[in-house]
């Protein structure tokens, strides 16, 4: 696997140049996602479709990486493996320190409540139950008390900026209110890993913008590892590193500046 020659570790936006990304790649931090020999195939009407074949990732502590790509190519069936979502065909994934492709279904479910915050494109929040009730759901899945559970995502909706929102229905919201309720969800439970796939693919270019400020601050605040599936190349070059997935590999964007896209294969 290769890796890009140099970066400098993480700092905080008060005191980075403000032209620079966020989760620098920093070689001396361990991973928290490895993931070798990473095969997918399904079995269609016309015969196995291999999505991924002999793929390989390496993805340290801290780091925010974005992953592009064209539809089709398999970005979310990825994110679905990383996240215990979905299981190999061949490979082996360990995500904080864990091999998921090895878990049980109820093993699984509990990892990926405990470990790993999920942002989808569509924030699938519960319309019969508030902001509040939303955020508050990961943390009743876990049998905390219902009085503790609320008032942990009552300090989420905060984060996010939305402290007078918490007794709106998601009918109520905006578009990029839903989808700052869903990052406080997806935080609740204090994850190790944020997995967020096209977490600003429905939202116009101002408050897309705006989503990812948040995801960004989100990100370093909290220690976070970050992975952001995004078809906006404007946002993916602001993560640390953007990797395109393409033919069943991960190819590394090691350059986007004015002379346009270097790659270095990785597998």
């Amino acid at each position: 696997m290769q890796t890009p020659s140099a970066a400098a570790p993480q700092a905080s936006r008060a005191t980075r140049d403000p032209e620079s990304r966020v989760g620098e790649f920093d070689a001396d931090k361990s991973p928290v996602i490895q993931v070798q020999g990473l095969s997918k195939t399904y079995q269609t009407a016309r015969g196995a479709l291999h999505l991924f074949q002999d793929l390989n990732l390496e993805v340290k502590a801290g780091e925010i990486i974005a992953i592009v790509g064209q539809s089709g190519a398999g970005k979310s069936t990825l994110l679905h493996i990383l996240g215990a979502l979905d299981a190999p065909s061949t490979g082996t994934v360990y995500c904080a320190s864990t091999n998921v492709a090895k878990l049980s279904a109820k093993e699984a479910a509990a990892f990926r409540n405990r470990e790993i915050g999920y942002v989808w494109q569509f924030h699938y929040l519960l319309p019969e139950f508030t902001a509040l009730e939303n955020v508050a759901m990961p943390l009743l899945a876990r049998n905390m008390r219902k009085v503790e559970a609320l008032k942990t995502a009552e300090k989420w909706l905060n984060e996010v900026g939305l402290e007078d929102r918490g007794d709106h229905r998601p009918g109520e919201l905006s578009g990029g209110e839903q989808q700052r309720v869903a990052l406080a969800r997806a935080l609740v439970c204090s994850p190790r890993l944020l997995l967020a796939d096209e977490p600003t693919g429905d939202l116009d270019s101002v408050t897309a913008g705006r989503v990812f400020d948040l995801i960004e601050r989100l990100h370093g605040t909290h220690g976070l590892t970050s992975i952001v599936v995004t078809h906006n190349m404007d946002l993916a070059v602001r993560c640390g590193r953007t990797l395109r997935l393409e033919n069943g590999r991960l190819i590394q964007v090691t350059d986007a500046g004015p002379k346009g896209p270097q790659a270095g294969h990785i597998h």
